[in-house]
Formats: C-alpha cells, sequence, structure tokens
C-alpha cells in the first residue's frame, strides 16, 4: 500500500487584523468533540528579519477547510530569553488536564531555538511551563517537534535540529506525555543523489485507514528545495518502509519566494488523510491523501 494526494485545496482563514495580514504557517489540525481544531504560526510581513515575529493563533471549523481564528494569540513572546523573539511550529497533545503544547522559541539575539513546552486546561490559558530539549551539540536549535505514544505505552517525540549545517531528524523519548525526554539519536537520514539527500524534519505521525503508522516527513536537497514524502513505521516506531519519490511538491514558486512544501499535522477522516501542509513559508493547504 502506498499513499497518493487526490485533491489540493487552500485553507480559509476568516480573521481580523493584525492577523489579516501575516503570513501563515505551520498548520496544526486536530479533531475534537465533532469540531476541527487549529493552531497556526502567524509572522508579520517586514523586510527586516528582526521584525518577524512569530506568535501562534488559534482557530475553529466544522469542514477543515475554513477557520474562524482568534481576535488574539494563544502563544506570545515572553518576558525571558526562552521566547522573546518568536514563537513558532506548535505541536499539540491533547491530555484529560487540557492541553500540552510543544513549541519553538526564538531568541534573535543568540540566534538560538529551544523545545518547549506550554500547559493549559484550555487553548487561551496556555502558560510556558519548561524547556522540553534545550539547544545543546549536538541537537542545536530543536524545533518542529511530531509527539505520538507507541503501541507499549512510551511516548515518541521526533525533531528537527542542526548539526554540520544541515537539518537533521532526531528522536527522544518518555513514559509521559509531558517529558522528561531522553534523546536516542538521529531517526531518519537522508539519501544521497535523492530529493531528501541534505535536509530533514519530521511532520505528522498517524495511524492510517489499515491501522498502518506512517509519519509524512519532510526532506530537501542541497538547494533547501523542500518536499514532502512518508515513511511507514512497525509496533516498535522503527522504519519499515521510505516513499521514493515526493508525495507532495510544491507549485513553481516566483521570484522571491521559497521552494517549498513542509507538512505540520494530519487528521484520519474515514479512509482518507487530510494532510496539512505551507508552502513558500506563507500559504496553507489542505492535501486530501488516498490509500492505493
Amino acid at each position: 500500500m502506498s499513499y497518493k494526494a487526490i485533491k489540493i485545496e487552500e485553507l480559509k482563514l476568516k480573521c481580523k487584523a493584525p492577523l489579516e495580514g501575516m503570513y501563515k504557517l505551520s498548520p496544526l489540525v486536530w479533531e475534537e468533540n465533532g469540531i476541527y481544531q487549529m493552531l497556526v504560526r502567524a509572522v508579520n510581513t517586514s523586510e527586516d528579519p528582526t521584525q518577524k515575529v512569530a506568535r501562534v493563533y488559534s482557530g475553529t471549523s466544522k469542514n477543515g477547510l475554513s477557520f474562524k481564528m482568534s481576535d488574539g494569540p494563544v502563544i506570545a513572546p515572553g518576558t525571558t530569553s526562552l521566547d522573546k523573539d518568536g514563537c513558532e511550529d506548535p505541536t499539540v497533545v491533547c491530555v484529560p488536564k487540557g492541553y500540552l503544547v510543544y513549541y519553538t522559541g526564538w531568541n534573535q539575539t543568540k540566534m538560538e531555538g529551544q523545545l518547549l513546552l506550554a500547559k493549559g486546561k484550555t487553548l487561551e490559558t496556555l502558560r510556558l511551563d519548561s524547556v522540553a530539549i534545550s539547544s545543546k551539540k549536538p541537537y542545536l536549535n530543536p524545533k518542529e517537534a511530531s509527539v505520538t505514544q507507541l503501541k507499549n505505552g512510551k511516548w515518541n517525540l521526533l525533531f528537527e535540529y542542526a548539526d554540520q549545517h544541515r537539518s537533521k531528524l532526531g528522536r527522544a523519548t518518555s513514559k509521559k506525555a509531558e517529558g522528561p525526554w531522553k534523546i536516542k539519536g538521529e531517526f531518519l537520514e537522508a539519501v544521497d543523489g535523492n530529493w531528501d539527500s541534505y535536509h530533514l524534519s519530521p511532520g505528522p505521525v498517524l495511524a492510517d485507514a489499515n491501522g498502518q503508522t506512517v509519519m509524512f516527513y519532510n526532506g530537501s536537497d542541497d538547494k533547501a528545495r523542500w518536499r514532502i514524502g512518508w515513511v511507514k513505521l512497525g509496533d516498535n516506531g522503527k522504519i519499515t518502509e521510505r516513499s521514493k519519490d515526493p508525495l507532495i511538491t510544491p507549485p513553481k514558486s516566483k521570484p522571491g519566494e521559497t521552494d517549498i512544501a513542509f507538512a505540520a499535522s494530519a487528521v484520519l477522516v474515514g479512509k482518507q488523510i487530510w494532510l496539512y501542509y505551507t508552502t513558500a513559508d506563507k500559504s496553507i493547504f489542505r492535501a486530501i491523501i488516498a490509500l492505493t
């Protein structure tokens, strides 16, 4: 069995200023009590990188395509050095007491990111709790967390980190969804001469309609041309099969745009998978993925 994108649609976000005029990316979507919830990274459109301060907004939808967004951010830069210059790429774990949200806190002065954990009974009451994975060699600037529970009960956290001028894909485990996390090393390696020959980053992990666990991951060549592929995972979380070609390639980029398709989340709906992703670091889409 393999996977094929049979339909691609751009998300519609109903929002007010200032979100209306921002870039929206990294759409984290999940279903809860018949409603589709979303967290999205929003970045103001400045030419000055120091002014591009990310924050996280929430939204709700009945159809998973058109979302009504919050008036203000649910996660915003704080007063500590951990996330004073940006909050990026949220990942949600629903727990009995509310929500765990893993996100990247950015410090522009140090040019450093840390993988942080926020907790809250509601999305509107999220507060920074702790550093989940700190930026230390060889796992510098950890980000893009993908958190799932294995069939043996342990929790698995896949994350992107910087090492030897590359983005690599690492793995950490814990007995609890909130950690503490123990890093196990590199999880998925680049393939020489292939579309994913240089940079790698995790995407969403879920079980498809046949019960097969799959991760949609992000990979690029040495020109930072990012595409989306997939790997199948066994019960122990180890890789059993990998796509040879990209599942999703972005449309041809315009001058000045990045050549990127980057998966953020996925939801199983019937026998299909709704895969949410970003192109050109500013536009967000839903791909309907069918098993073939």
